[in-house]
């Protein structure tokens, strides 16, 4: 027998250190080739690395949440033979495949499917005896979605790589009748006296770190303002339904994003970047929107670059295509980073009135509300218009009061009168 020693391999794009975000394996355990061993997380995206070998987990080289550099041990593998006795890196790592909702900036969906289609899962039994404290393999995806259905996952059977619980387990424990709701009614109201204590680690750290920055650092305010959008969800249905077929269907986010660009040429002081150590500021004349998307890992801003030079079209087609890379766990670092304005909706989800977090070192985001149909006056007459509110924050050190209400006021005008979108 021989020991193969894999080290954290270099990621590339200069990141010398990157966090153990958690491990799919543990000592004892046989793997195989192209196996996923552990996701690592970099400033922006989580990595799955995956193993070389067949053989037996001996040891690990640390715990979720450590920071490791890149070329230290990460885990020993007993394989047969004299085995790969120097040190390796593992392969080229890939990119995890979160769950992909289905609509824009940050909105909920059904999981969607992996590149290497899976095997449907078998149900081997009503349930697996586990310990009580037993964390089963499962990606965060799957714990999600077992939380929604009220499964316990130390309960199901796991029949992917190394027992990992997959969606497809899920289906087949509640097919099996063994769901929370086949339980007797007196179950609901039992006395529960459990906890669970989850570690804030890899993504989700990083992005708590970058919010208590940015409220930290900049002088937040809000400003909220009331638009009728019926004018230009007419203008959307028709262009969906002459072009949709041959272009592809536009959401309003396209629309948001000309309004930003048009808008921005009138207050160049809202696209810009603050460094206030050096306390400079730099306005550009690209215009970079980051649209916040929600992925199964957290919350994602990748960068619509040069929106100033785009179509509708064009716009739509790069926001879906970033939307999706980021869900998947594919955008690339530059893909993820360089934005000078951010644009951020909860879609259906978005509420009346939110208070976006400055996507530091912006010194402006545009929240997006949903949009209702509501009674209103107009021309003397009670009509029924279709109504959104944009919740918008600014960085007061930087952006007066005034000039953030004039310039939601013009993003306001274009949206209501959507022909000077298009009038240069």
């Amino acid at each position: 027998m021989g020991t193969h020693v894999i080290k954290m391999p270099d990621i590339g794009e200069g990141i010398a250190e990157v966090e153990l975000s958690q491990w799919h394996v543990k000592v004892g355990d046989l793997v195989v080739e192209d196996q996923v061993l552990a996701d690592v997380m970099t400033d922006k995206a989580m990595v799955d690395i995956p193993s070389p070998v067949h053989g037996k987990v001996i040891a690990l080289g640390g715990q979720p949440g450590e920071v490791m550099a890149v070329g230290s041990v990460l885990i020993s593998i007993e394989v047969e033979g004299a085995g790969n006795l120097k040190e390796s890196a593992a392969p080229a790592p890939v990119k995890e495949a979160p769950v992909a909702p289905k609509v824009e900036a940050a909105v909920e969906s059904k999981p969607a499917a992996t590149a290497t289609p899976r095997p449907a899962a078998v149900c081997q039994g009503p349930m697996v005896a586990r310990e009580a404290d037993e964390r089963p393999l499962a990606s965060p995806a799957v714990r999600k979605h077992a939380l929604d259905l009220g499964i316990q996952l130390r309960l199901v059977r796991g029949s992917g790589p190394a027992g990992r619980v997959l969606h497809e387990d899920l289906e087949a424990y509640l097919a099996q009748g063994q769901s929370n709701a086949s339980a007797p009614a007196a179950a609901a109201y039992a006395q529960r006296h459990d906890e669970e204590q989850i570690q804030v680690i890899g993504m989700r750290r990083k992005i708590a770190q970058r919010m208590q920055d940015a409220t930290q650092r900049a002088a937040h305010f809000s400003y909220v303002e009331e638009i009728d959008v019926t004018a230009i969800e007419e203008l959307r249905a028709h262009l969906n339904e002459k072009h949709g077929a041959s272009r592809g269907k536009l959401t309003l986010l396209p629309f948001l994003v000309r309004a930003l660009v048009v808008a921005l040429r009138d207050f160049p002081q809202m696209n810009a970047r603050y460094d206030d150590e050096a306390q400079v500021i730099t306005r550009l004349g690209a215009v970079h929107v980051g649209v916040a998307t929600q992925s199964d890992v957290g919350l994602m801003v990748p960068v619509v670059r040069h929106a100033e030079a785009r179509s509708l079209w064009d716009s739509a087609a790069e926001i879906s295509r970033l939307a999706n890379a980021a869900r998947n766990g594919k955008a690339s670092r530059d893909e993820l980073s360089g934005s000078t304005i951010t644009l951020t909706s909860l879609g259906a989800l978005g509420g009346i009135v939110s208070t976006p977090v400055l996507n530091l070192p912006e010194v402006a985001i545009v929240g997006v509300n949903k949009i209702v149909e509501r009674p209103m006056v107009v021309k003397g007459q009670v009509v029924i218009r279709k109504m959104m509110n944009l919740s918008s924050s600014f960085d007061h050190r930087v952006v007066d009061g005034m000039d953030a209400a004039l310039f939601i006021q013009a993003i306001r005008g274009l949206l209501e009168q959507p022909a000077t979108l298009f009038v240069e």
